[in-house]
């Protein structure tokens, strides 16, 4: 029997299932009914407390989204997950399911995380449907500055090679946000600004942190975040900081020797060229506005 036809008996036994991925390929099952389900691999766990409001999904481009509930659970989503920003972005997928047996089950939903708020021991989610990518700008900007990612596909720096990153233990850290080494004495001078830190391993590993100030001094050398990371880092943390990149074609030539890769338009024509009109006190034979 399938599904449809044991709905269409008109006396059900269905739940809900959700499967959780996180960006860092963390998941874990969800059910609304009140013992443990099994079937793609995964246990969809009953003492969750998970359940969601009723999907509301058409025909069309429209945008398909939902709301979830669920408890902060030990083994489930914990508090601290939520508070680092580990659920933002992930994957959801959502059945009913048959429970007498979980052959029987449809794919209701399939989205992403969106914004997340948290009281009381339980948090509330909201669930965006595969429609929701196409309310995001695409194509390219015509600007001066580079468009591309320092190390994304369109830039291709290889940031895993040493003249970029270097993995390094934390010797210093002051409110989660303030770091000092000794040991990347050999990089230029603000050669990290505007780069990244990940954290590597601790309680804090898969964060990442915008570098704002990168101080080079004698004694050693201090990188700032812009933001403080949101879960405690220790002295001995392994973390991984990598170069900065300002997005002008001086830099990708000289810093990193990739300008066939800039993804700008250095030269084109300010505001002040764009707006500029004909007037009989200069010369106007076509040449040089400068």
């Amino acid at each position: 029997m399938s599904l449809l036809e044991h709905l269409q008996t008109g006396a059900t036994t269905v739940c809900r299932c959700w499967r959780l991925v996180r960006r860092d390929g963390f998941s874990v099952g969800f059910t609304d009914h009140d013992r443990n389900l099994s079937f793609a691999g995964m246990t969809f766990r009953a003492d969750s407390g998970m359940t969601a409001h009723a999907f509301q999904q058409g025909t069309g481009l429209s945008v398909d989204n939902s709301e979830a509930i669920g408890v902060l659970t030990g083994d489930g989503v914990r508090e601290t997950d939520v508070e680092a920003g580990r659920l933002d972005g992930a994957t959801v997928t959502a059945w009913l399911v048959n429970w007498t047996n979980p052959a029987e089950r449809r794919i209701q939903f399939t989205g992403t995380l969106g914004e997340i708020t948290r009281s009381g021991g339980a948090f509330r989610v909201e669930l965006r449907g595969m429609t929701e990518a196409l309310n995001q700008p695409q194509g390219r900007i015509y600007q001066r500055q580079c468009s591309a990612v320092l190390g994304d596909r369109n830039c291709r720096v290889d940031l895993s090679n040493g003249r970029w990153s270097r993995d390094v233990p934390v010797e210093h850290v002051e409110a989660g946000r303030a770091f000092s080494f000794t040991s990347l004495q050999d990089f230029d001078a603000r050669w990290f600004e505007r780069g990244r830190l990940s954290v590597l391993s601790g309680e804090a590993k898969g964060l990442v942190g915008i570098i704002k100030n990168d101080r080079h001094g004698e004694s050693g050398r201090g990188l700032e975040l812009w933001q403080a990371l949101r879960l405690p880092i220790a002295r001995g943390d392994m973390v991984r900081v990598e170069a900065g990149c300002d997005k002008r074609d001086e830099t990708c030539k000289a810093k990193f020797d990739n300008f066939l890769n800039f993804r700008g338009f250095p030269h084109i024509p300010g505001e002040d060229w764009l707006l500029a009109y004909p007037n009989d006190r200069k010369p106007n034979d076509g040449g040089s506005l400068t």
